[in-house]
């Protein structure tokens, strides 16, 4: 593991971080949802009264005292039973804003407090067929998840993991066959205009299966760093599998993986000796963990719930440390049109691919769409509306919000930025400082809880607080210019990062 990282702590944790030292005791800040309530408000006295056996208006009455005389702090107020809500002065503002610019891109970055090195493996489907939408949201999901990664600090490498032997291969090179001689394909193969293509190039169709889902997938802004293939790792299997705890029951071998945390035992080798998919997990894990890796992820469907607890018993029987593995599940898709499921396939009948999604609604909307809920919810996208040009698109609207401020700072030209503001701020200026200020801690939060689905709904808060700040206020040619634009500046670098992680482009013009 690397050394630590020293994460810059944000404005509002700076400010809490001062009054909890001058009161002793952690302190939480919190935005009210009333601006009315002050800029930000802490519960705290509630929370320490029992601990201190003092009533807790007495103890807010003491915060509020010492909240007031913090710099940056305008006034303090004790509310109902025990809050204290903080009005801060327009210099904070003022250092926040410039504490944003000065980071730059960074803002928010490096959260980690320890760097580690760390596999993200994803999609995974075996090269039987085109990437389907229901695999693409593996792939938006772990990308996003990687990326956060990246941006809090962390070494990351992408991994593809197929099995290119086994029962499902021969039955799909036996399906292009088939269809070659002029025949239908296996009973139990696979069908579509795809085959059909695979049977007219001509050799192995794996290869060709494994570059088409390669292109794209790259064309959804995911580049692998590594392909596994199965076949490779159960080389490794006669010096691993005495390293399990296994035994003999009905000519096959079994790992009592239930003694070690899975919920059941599972068959590693069947009866006719050849090994399972469980098996090759246990190959596949002590490779990752050889390889250096302080953590490896892996991204599954919730149909493989299961498997979650069976990686950790495979590292609790190899003596590693389950800790360093992590399985992250997600639901199914839906697509829906005029909220009746749809189906847009030309080429399979049965799915919709991926490449047929994106020809419908872009990159943008396709990453956008597929990580705009939490992982543990079905997702159902609205095609035509994903496919829309306009503000009702979310993710258009956030776009837009990047695109109208690169037009501003291209019309201002070299005129002066500066954080330094010459006038009392206004309410919308004030929110939207505040809202750029929520990116650390949030980013922060969506990285551990492994959670990207929050940063589409936080750059749809800024786009929100942004055009309202711009309708209400003039930026070029106003005696507040100076200010603006760097209000401006700070707004497109928090929208093109907030785009960036879901792997979304930040247009400079639309």
């Amino acid at each position: 593991m690397s050394a630590p990282l020293r994460p810059r702590p944000s404005p509002v944790d700076l400010l809490a971080a001062q009054l909890g030292d001058a009161a002793g005791a952690a302190i939480e800040l919190e935005r009210p949802n009333d601006a009315a309530h002050g800029d930000y408000a802490t519960n705290a006295a509630l929370r320490l009264a029992p601990v201190r056996r003092t009533p807790p208006r007495e103890l807010a009455q003491e915060l509020a005292r010492l909240a007031a005389a913090l710099p940056g702090v305008e006034r303090a107020e004790v509310a109902g039973p025990g809050f204290v809500n903080l009005w801060l002065g327009d210099a904070w503002f003022e250092e926040t804003l410039g504490a944003i610019l000065d980071d730059g891109s960074d803002f928010g970055g490096a959260s980690a407090p320890q760097r580690e090195r760390v596999q993200v493996e994803m999609v995974s489907a075996n090269p039987t067929g085109p990437i389907t939408v229901a695999a693409a949201r593996n792939g938006a999901y772990g990308d996003s998840v990687a990326r956060l990664l990246e941006f809090a600090g962390h070494d990351v490498e992408r991994e593809y993991y197929y099995n290119d032997a086994g029962t499902q291969m021969e039955r799909f090179r036996a399906s292009v066959d088939a269809v070659r001689r002029g025949e239908e394909p296996p009973e139990d193969g696979y069908r579509g205009d795809y085959v059909a293509e695979l049977a007219r190039a001509g050799g192995d169709p794996v290869p060709a299966m494994l570059a088409q889902i390669e292109a794209t997938l790259e064309r959804f802004r995911i580049h692998f760093d590594g392909w596994a293939l199965q076949s490779e790792l159960e080389r490794r299997l006669p010096e691993l599998l005495p390293r399990l705890d296994t035994y003999e029951r009905e000519g096959a071998t079994w790992a009592r993986s239930s003694a070690y945390g899975d919920e059941q035992d599972r068959v590693v080798i069947r009866s006719k000796g050849r090994p399972t998919y469980r098996a090759a997990d246990v190959a596949y894990l002590e490779d990752k963990l050889a390889r250096g890796f302080d953590r490896a992820i892996y991204v599954l469907g919730a149909d493989h719930h299961g498997t979650r607890n069976w990686y950790g018993a495979v590292a609790r029987m190899l003596g590693q440390d389950p800790a360093r593995v992590e399985v992250l599940l997600y639901q199914l898709v839906h697509l829906t049109r005029g909220g009746e499921v749809t189906k847009m396939s030309k080429r399979r009948g049965d799915v919709v691919t991926l490449d047929e999604f994106v020809d419908e609604v872009g990159v943008d909307a396709a990453r956008w769409y597929l990580v705009s809920r939490g992982a543990d919810q079905t997702i159902e996208i609205d095609v035509d509306l994903a496919a829309e040009k306009t503000q009702k698109n979310p993710v258009y609207y956030v776009q837009y919000a990047h695109a109208r401020i690169a037009g501003i700072l291209r019309n201002a030209g070299e005129a002066e930025v500066s954080a330094h503001a010459t006038h009392s701020l206004a309410p919308e200026e004030r929110e939207l400082v505040k809202r750029l200020a929520e990116f650390p801690p949030l980013v922060a939060e969506a990285t551990e809880r492994r959670a990207p689905h929050s940063i589409p709904y936080y750059a749809i808060q800024v786009a929100d607080d942004f055009h309202r700040f711009y309708h209400e206020h003039r930026v070029l040619e106003s005696d507040a210019q100076a200010f603006r634009l760097a209000l401006c500046r700070a707004t497109q670098r928090v929208i093109a990062r907030c785009l960036d992680l879901v792997g979304v482009e930040a247009p400079e013009r639309m």
